[in-house]
């Protein structure tokens, strides 16, 4: 993968002012992600699915909850009447064991629904290895992450222990994962907060395939509350939401059309770089 630094939305390194504003933002995302921390600590499913909802399902990162979700699924089901669900895992749980929990929740969700997955941080790791590892590409129609390190982070390597040892930058289980990348056709969008100090460096938040969405002066946990992540989340799910009733409306009109699961595989099959 070409470094980030390579690019020309890169090269720009952050003003003082703005490195500090993301400093500042960042400690009180923090301290709202532990206010909400307490939060749908159990599975949190829709009370009812049907078979052409969509549903996003949220899976958090290390050392957090499901509760810090509130604001992303807030502005899901009022901006879409999306059907959101969720769980918790605890901290230290292995990628494979996010992934297998996450398994079984959607397992629970009507087989033709719309799935689409949300994680940030190690969540997002989780959500892709779910697709790649564990037949997930079958019931999957995209993934998002937010500062999901794919390719490892330099801040692993005081935690050698648990899922510590698969986030450093020579995880064999990370390499697998990007380099599985194109094998099914389940499109993904990377989120990279600008002014992330957890996820060292910046490119290992950018899978390789799909879109980059670069959020200015935004820290690891900022990626969360950012209104510009929820937006482009929000924009995401609606694409795919809108494809589908336009792939319904013409089964319509066509009796003898198949009807399939829409993919926006025409933005995903290589990098794009936005703001």
């Amino acid at each position: 993968m070409m470094p980030l630094d390579a690019l020309p939305l890169f090269a720009k390194r952050q003003s003082l002012r703005a490195s500090l504003k993301a400093q500042v933002t960042e400690t009180l995302s923090t301290l709202r992600e532990v206010y909400l921390m307490p939060r749908d600590l159990g599975p949190v499913l829709p009370a009812s699915v049907d078979h052409s909802d969509d549903v996003v399902v949220l899976v958090h990162g290390i050392f957090a909850s499901a509760g810090v979700w509130r604001p992303m699924k807030d502005a899901l089901t009022r901006s879409l009447g999306a059907k959101v669900a969720s769980f918790t895992h605890a901290p230290g749980m292995s990628i494979d064991g996010i992934a297998r929990s996450l398994a079984k929740l959607v397992e629970s969700i009507p087989a033709r629904s719309r799935v689409h997955l949300v994680g940030h941080s190690l969540g997002g790791l989780a959500a892709r290895w779910y697709v790649q590892e564990l037949g997930g590409h079958a019931r999957v129609a995209q993934t998002i992450s937010l500062g999901s390190p794919f390719g490892g982070t330099e801040r692993a390597h005081p935690f050698p222990i648990l899922v510590g040892r698969e986030l450093h930058r020579a995880s064999p289980l990370l390499a697998k994962l990007r380099g599985r990348a194109h094998e099914h056709d389940v499109p993904h969008t990377s989120f990279v907060g600008e002014g992330d100090i957890m996820v060292v460096p910046a490119e290992s938040a950018v899978f390789p395939r799909g879109d980059v969405v670069v959020v200015p002066s935004c820290g690891h946990n900022t990626l969360l509350f950012h209104a510009t992540s929820i937006t482009r989340v929000v924009e995401r799910v609606r694409a795919l939401k809108e494809a589908a009733r336009l792939e319904l409306a013409k089964g319509h009109h066509d009796p003898g059309y198949h009807h399939a699961h829409p993919h926006p595989s025409a933005y995903d099959h290589s990098i794009h770089i936005r703001r």
